[in-house]
């Protein structure tokens, strides 16, 4: 990762449950259960053993575990194997990968 902005500012890890309301700026990093709602100006990352079930609102998502909720990214969303979203998305850019599970509508605008 490079300097500034997009370092990790907080890390949910794989034991780790929590519900609620996330809002930050800069770059989280989430690997264990949430359930609720993220909005942010920053950056999101969804681990692989991570399973988050919520409305997103970020600037840029990267999806490698399992997302039930709908996403708007402002700049980009980018599912990784063994990456799965259950929800719509909307966002000018998406990347999908060879291998990743998407049930919902995509916008692109």
């Amino acid at each position: 990762m490079k300097r500034g902005q997009d370092q990790i500012n907080a890390f949910l890890g794989r034991e780790t449950e929590f519900e609620g309301k996330l809002t930050f700026q800069g770059t989280v990093r989430i690997d264990g259960r949430f359930k609720g709602e993220i909005s942010s100006e920053g950056t999101l990352i969804v681990g692989e053993t991570s399973v988050v079930e919520c409305e997103i609102r970020c600037s840029r998502i990267l999806i490698s575990g399992e997302v039930r909720g709908n996403i708007v990214a402002q700049e980009r969303i980018e599912i990784h194997a063994p990456g799965k979203v259950f929800g719509n998305m909307q966002s000018p850019v998406v990347v999908m990968s060879e291998g990743v599970i998407f049930e919902g509508h995509c916008r692109m605008q």
